[in-house]
């Protein structure tokens, strides 16, 4: 998902403070970087032996298709992109992710897969934007990771160039990922041991807090406020906190929501949650509940 609106500032101080924070971000992000290895390696995926239909499903719960199906077609699988995201920052547009090798990804190698997901770095070692919210698909499993690329190689090329970004300056600018990365591309869980799927499903795969958690002015995830809710990325509305104090859901009633879109007051899903009901509708029972008892079991966190 995208990044929030910047703090209500007037357009000469907010571009001020902004691009005080990106150079104070770069130069921190200089000793950060020369201790990371950014050619990563993940040849040892080669070894694992995929899973096509995990792969499949492992597409439907990440909600790859939500963002990059080509606009007009009804097929979740034809990756041309085109949707556009409009932002305080500018407008995102979703690339081309199909097997076409001269628009899309149909030249890259498993490697180069892993860590666009993992890192946020191209193949050419271009910084991607955390509109592709690789701050989450960063934690998921090497076996998922290989299944879904081995499923992605039985999707079809859709010959459609990717829009460029309309994005305003300083955020134009990719070497200030470098430096936003060096504060926000935290490492590790949020959720509690003891609901381990619950928590890849909620924190990884389904990406939940890229919407329902507040982010600072440069667009990180303020991780003390988790899942507390959020403004919309798009428009003027507000994205509901989903934490036990302020859901009351029971694990039943949030299954239920998941897999048909009603609320226990049977009111109907609605906005881009549709699409991720869409997505979750189609989850085992088994990842429906340890979801609902991931959002269910987060309640110390708050109390």
């Amino acid at each position: 998902m995208f990044l929030v609106k910047v703090a209500i500032l007037d357009n000469k101080k907010k571009n001020q403070v902004v691009s005080l924070g990106l150079s104070a971000a770069v130069l921190v992000a200089l000793v950060f970087w020369n201790n990371t290895n950014s050619a990563a390696n993940y040849q040892y995926l080669k070894n694992i032996v995929p899973d096509v239909q995990n792969g499949k499903y492992v597409f439907t719960v990440a909600g790859c298709a939500n963002c990059h199906t080509t606009m007009g077609k009804k097929s979740e699988f034809v990756l041309g992109g085109g949707m556009a995201f409009p932002t305080a920052f500018g407008t995102f547009y979703a690339p081309n992710i199909s097997n076409s090798k001269d628009h899309g990804i149909g030249d890259w190698t498993m490697n180069d897969f892993a860590t666009a997901l993992k890192q946020g770095v191209g193949p050419t070692g271009e910084h991607y934007f955390p509109a592709f919210p690789y701050t989450s698909y960063r934690l998921i499993s090497d076996q998922d990771l290989a299944d879904l690329w081995a499923f992605w190689q039985t999707l079809p090329a859709e010959e459609i160039a990717s829009r460029n970004h309309d994005l305003k300056f300083p955020f134009s600018s990719r070497i200030g990922l470098i430096g936003w990365k060096a504060l926000y591309f935290n490492e590790g869980w949020v959720g509690p041991d003891n609901e381990r799927r619950g928590r890849y499903l909620v924190e990884s795969l389904g990406h939940c807090a890229e919407c329902h958690t507040p982010r600072s002015f440069l667009g990180g995830l303020q991780q003390d406020k988790w899942l507390q809710g959020a403004n919309s990325l798009t428009d003027k509305r507000v994205v509901p906190a989903i934490t036990p104090k302020t859901l009351s859901w029971s694990v039943s009633e949030i299954m239920e929501y998941l897999s048909t879109g009603f609320t226990p007051d049977f009111d109907v899903v609605g906005g881009s949650m549709a699409r991720v009901v869409e997505n979750t509708s189609r989850l085992s029972r088994e990842d429906l509940h340890a979801i609902a008892k991931y959002l269910v079991n987060m309640r110390e966190k708050w109390e």
